[in-house]
C-alpha cells in the first residue's frame, strides 16, 4: 500500500484525520518530528475517532531517520509550487506521498532532497494559498488507491 509522510505537522486534528485515512485505506502514516502536539491531545483523538488502533503510524525523529526506515524508491512531495499534477502520476504500491507543515508547507531543502522523485501539486483556483493538509492527503491517497483498483477494498 501507499505511505503518507507528514513532515512536522502542527495541527492535531489534521493528523487525527490522517490516522483515520490510513486505517480505512490500509496506508501507513509516517510523521517526522517535531510535532506540534502530542498523542494525548484531545483534538487528535477526536479527529481519529476509534481508528488509532487500526492504523499503522510511525513517528520518526528526523527526515533522515524516515528515509532510513522507509527506504523509498519513489517520493512525491506535494506542494503548491509542484511541477507535476497529481493526476499525471502513475502511483505504485510503496510510494511515499509527502506533505509539509500546515503553516508553511515543505521546506526548500526537503523539496530538493535526492529522495524526492517529483514535486506534485493539486489544482486550485489562482491566488489561493493551499488546501487543508488532511484533505490534500485524502485526495492523493484516493487517487493512488484508485489506480490500484482499490485493492483490498469492499466496493
Amino acid at each position: 500500500m501507499f505511505r503518507i509522510l507528514f513532515h512536522s505537522p502542527e495541527i492535531p486534528g489534521n493528523t487525527g484525520n490522517a490516522i483515520r485515512l490510513a486505517a480505512i485505506t490500509g496506508a501507513e502514516l509516517h510523521l517526522v518530528e517535531p510535532l506540534g502536539f502530542d498523542f494525548s491531545d484531545a483534538k487528535l483523538r477526536r479527529a481519529g475517532l476509534d481508528y488509532h488502533d487500526l492504523a499503522v503510524v510511525t513517528v520518526h525523529k528526523s527526515i533522515e531517520d524516515a528515509w532510513r526506515e522507509l527506504q523509498p524508491e519513489r517520493v512525491y512531495a506535494f506542494t503548491s509550487d509542484g511541477t507535476a499534477s497529481y493526476a499525471d502520476i502513475t502511483y505504485l504500491p510503496g510510494d511515499v506521498l509527502m506533505f509539509g507543515q500546515e503553516s508553511v508547507g515543505l521546506p526548500e531543502h526537503i523539496k530538493r532532497d535526492p529522495h524526492v522523485t517529483a514535486t506534485v501539486r493539486l489544482p486550485m483556483l489562482p491566488s489561493l494559498r493551499s488546501l487543508n493538509l488532511a484533505n490534500a492527503a485524502s485526495i492523493a491517497v484516493y487517487e493512488a488507491w484508485r489506480q490500484q483498483g482499490f485493492a483490498g477494498a469492499q466496493i
